[in-house]
């Protein structure tokens, strides 16, 4: 790889690891979703009608994140952290988009990739209860 955006651009937005393995979680407790709905705000990774519930399994890196993946590298230092700084505030945007039209937002960081399997037995039983 001869340079950081190289890098960069390799790095995909949709059907990550992590985001599969919430979808792999939701499928095995019953949940039915939409990938990348378009029609609605920041095209969560994954929506749940039944709930009115938006997910969004996000990089820390990439959204600001207080935990050690969510620094700026230390080179372009500039760039980069007005490039995350507009990312962390479209991400508040559109969780007040969301909020607008009655959509609860959920966001998911891909450092704990632990909680997904406990927020997939949350969704699961309000699922069951909402039906």
């Amino acid at each position: 790889m001869s340079n950081k955006s190289e890098q960069m651009a390799r790095v995909r937005s949709r059907n990550t690891a992590p985001e599969v393995a919430l979808r792999s979680f939701l499928t095995q407790r019953g949940v039915r979703y939409r990938l990348h709905r378009q029609d609605l705000p920041g095209r969560p990774d994954v929506f749940v009608p039944r709930l009115q519930l938006a997910l969004f399994v996000n990089g820390c890196f990439w959204h600001g994140h207080d935990c050690p993946r969510g620094r700026p590298p230390a080179s372009n230092v500039e760039f980069w952290t007005a490039k995350i700084a507009r990312n962390v505030e479209r991400d508040a945007a559109v969780q007040r988009a969301l909020t607008e039209r009655g959509i609860q937002a959920r966001v998911l960081w891909t450092c704990r990739p632990d909680e997904f399997e406990i927020v997939a037995d949350e969704i699961g039983e309000r699922y069951r209860s909402a039906g």
